[in-house]
Formats: structure tokens, C-alpha cells, sequence
């Protein structure tokens, strides 16, 4: 099992990483333990889940221009943001399970919103962390291979894999560091998670948000995958408010398992609020069965959420797989 655990960072230690794993600085977090993990899987009640067969949307343009913003939900993690001279995805993952074995683990109950070959030229990759459903080597390799290697942006210890499976491009970023990507600034930020892919590497890499400030376009905040805290709070006080949030609103229940890796609808709307985001998009739901939440839950939870919270659907939106649309 050794063979699909990445390899470990190396580096000083900080106020999230001891010199040998990361860590969440909040001191209630709780890290779930393989009791935990087996307490779930024997008492799990999932909530229904089903097919769904839907052509791919529309190509996307192959660019944008002056300060238009552009997102088109690919599906679970993955979107594609167009500003003008930068096309970006997120966590992108056209496979069809999300898995160390190809013949078994989670998969797609929905196609990809966008064939891979519509794709338009792709300047850069957000990689959040290097779980299955958000680091699919497959995918980064036929990225590489059909749009020149686009860089890629994610966190400490995160190269090494990518090098060992033939990726080259990645730029690692430690919370609160940048970098830049043509015209754009793109900044690690903290998020509540954990890192891993086999038995033994828990935590031996770093998990993160990434903001992109583009001169015209202004901010995007890439979530990737999160608990709720007072990270969202810092972020906008230390890098600004977005134009453009991605939030997770799935894969949340139990709670008493994922609440601290895992925002809930409710959640995600107090985190926007939080970030002041001028436009939130909901993200991580509706094609993997991840968790016990059903296919549709995070939807009517988030209806739930907006109201209680007077937050206006225009303000935190849903997306239609494939179907790009402008924020404002």
C-alpha cells in the first residue's frame, strides 16, 4: 500500500507544519482517527444518488477580454475561469473515478460539463491538495501533453508527486506566499483540511486555498476543500475581497465526521459573508458520492442557507454543468 502514499515535504517547520506533518493552527480542530473512519463506514446511511446522462455543454470561448470574468462548472471541483489573457481549472478531473485503482473507488455519477477536447488553451492549473478527487493524475498528464504544460499552482510537497508521474510546471506555495502567472498575482491561502493518498502520508503535504488577481478581471478565490473558521476572515484581510468566490457546499455529512474538513451548506454562505465576496459559485457537489449527503441535498441546503441568511441567489449561485456564464 506503501506505493500510493506521496512524497513527504521536507522543510523548517512554521505555525502549521512541525517538520514532519501540516497541521490546522485552530486548536479545536479534530482529526479523525481510523476508528472514526471505521465508525462511519459501518453506520453510513447515504442519501440517494443517481445517473445522470447529459450531452457536454457548448464549447467554450477561447478567450475573453478587458475585465470579463467567466466560470463554467466542469463538475465536482473542476471549473474553468476565463479572464482576459488567462484561461485557468481548477482541481481538474475528467476520469472517470476518483480512485488509487481504476476498477474500483468512487465514480461519476455525471459526465464532464465540457469534453476535454473543447477545452481552450489552458495558461494555468489551481491545485488544491493531492486527494483523488481533486489531484487526478491522468488528467494533469493529457493537460501537459495537449495545452504545452501549463503551470501548476499548489501547495508544499505537491512537485514531488507530480515530478514522480511525469508533470512537470508545478510552483509550490506555502499559505500567504505568491507567485505570477503572466499578468496575474496567484497567492496560497489557508484552509481547513488534510492531505493524503495512501496509509502512511496523511498530512505530509500542504492542503490550500489560491487567489488570483488579475489587473482587469480583479480576485477569484479557488476554496478546493474546507472546513468552516476564521481563515475566511484573513483572507480578507490579507489579500481582499474577491469579485468571484468557488465554495464547496458538498460531501458534509455526517457531521459529526466532516465538519472539520468539510463546510455544509450553511457554512458556505457564512463563509462568503465572511469574505464580503462580491459573487460566491457552489462547487464539490452533485457528481461524486463522496459522503452521506444525497445527490441533491446541498442544493436544498443551500436554498435553505441563502434565506436564512438573507443572501440573494444572484450573490451565491448554482451553475449548470457546462454552461458558462459572466460575473458580474
Amino acid at each position: 500500500m506503501a506505493l500510493f502514499d506521496a512524497p513527504p515535504y521536507r522543510g523548517p517547520k512554521s505555525d502549521h507544519f512541525d517538520g514532519r506533518r501540516f497541521f490546522n493552527p485552530a486548536p479545536e480542530v479534530h482529526h479523525a482517527s481510523g476508528g472514526d473512519l471505521l465508525k462511519w463506514m459501518l453506520s453510513r446511511k447515504r442519501g440517494p444518488w443517481r445517473r445522470v446522462h447529459a450531452e457536454p455543454g457548448p464549447p467554450p470561448p477561447r478567450r475573453v477580454e478587458g475585465d470579463a470574468l467567466r466560470v463554467t462548472l466542469v463538475g465536482h471541483a473542476t471549473l474553468l475561469v476565463q479572464m482576459d489573457g488567462l484561461n485557468l481549472l481548477t482541481d481538474p478531473v475528467w476520469a472517470p473515478r476518483v480512485s488509487p485503482v481504476g476498477f474500483a473507488g468512487p465514480k461519476r455519477f455525471r459526465p464532464p460539463g465540457v469534453r476535454f477536447e473543447d477545452l481552450p488553451p489552458i495558461d494555468l492549473v489551481l491545485l488544491s491538495h493531492n486527494h483523488y478527487d481533486h489531484c487526478c493524475l491522468p488528467t494533469l498528464r493529457r493537460l501537459a501533453a495537449a495545452h504545452d504544460a501549463p503551470p501548476i499552482v499548489t501547495g508544499l510537497g505537491n512537485a514531488a508527486l507530480l515530478e514522480k508521474h511525469g508533470i512537470p510546471g508545478a510552483v509550490e506555495l506555502d499559505w500567504w506566499e505568491d507567485t505570477r502567472v503572466g499578468e496575474a498575482r496567484v497567492v496560497g491561502v489557508e484552509m481547513q483540511h488534510f492531505s493524503g493518498r495512501g496509509p502512511r502520508d496523511r498530512d505530509r503535504t500542504l492542503w490550500l486555498g489560491l487567489v488570483v488577481e488579475h489587473p482587469r478581471a480583479g480576485r477569484v478565490l479557488f476554496c478546493g476543500d474546507t472546513g468552516y473558521g476564521p481563515h475566511f476572515e484573513r483572507i480578507r484581510e490579507r489579500v481582499g475581497v474577491p469579485r468571484l468566490a468557488l465554495i464547496p457546499i458538498g460531501a458534509y455529512r455526517p457531521r459529526w465526521f466532516m465538519k472539520w474538513v468539510h463546510v455544509d451548506p450553511d457554512e458556505a454562505v457564512r463563509a462568503h459573508l465572511d469574505l464580503g465576496a462580491m459573487t460566491s459559485v457552489g462547487m464539490h457537489y452533485g457528481t461524486f458520492a463522496l459522503a452521506d449527503d444525497g445527490m441533491d441535498e446541498p442544493i436544498a441546503d443551500l436554498e435553505t442557507a441563502r434565506a436564512t441568511h438573507a443572501v440573494h441567489p444572484d450573490a451565491f449561485r448554482l451553475l449548470a454543468h457546462g454552461v458558462g456564464e459572466d460575473i458580474p
